[in-house]
């Protein structure tokens, strides 16, 4: 089973990626082979992003619930 990479470490093995397909001096298969495992890292990266984003914006209202940031929390009482 593979050890699962950092995200930092996704990111730099994209980047390398990207690199060497601009550069555009390897072969085609090698080229194909490369995208692919880019968009995969891609997808990735993506998810992991999103799920910090969720993890981000949610808050704890007065009643343990977790809210959305910015969803207003519920008030108590009456106001001022």
């Amino acid at each position: 089973m593979a050890e699962k990479m950092s995200f930092e470490t996704q990111l730099k093995s994209l980047q390398t990626i990207v690199d060497q397909l601009e550069q555009g001096d390897i072969p085609l298969e090698e080229a194909l082979k490369q995208f692919q495992t880019g968009v995969e890292l891609s997808q990735k990266l993506q998810k992991t992003l999103d799920n910090a984003e969720k993890t981000l914006t949610k808050l704890m209202d007065d009643d343990g619930q977790e809210v959305l940031f910015d969803q207003p929390k519920k008030r108590r009482g009456p106001s001022k």
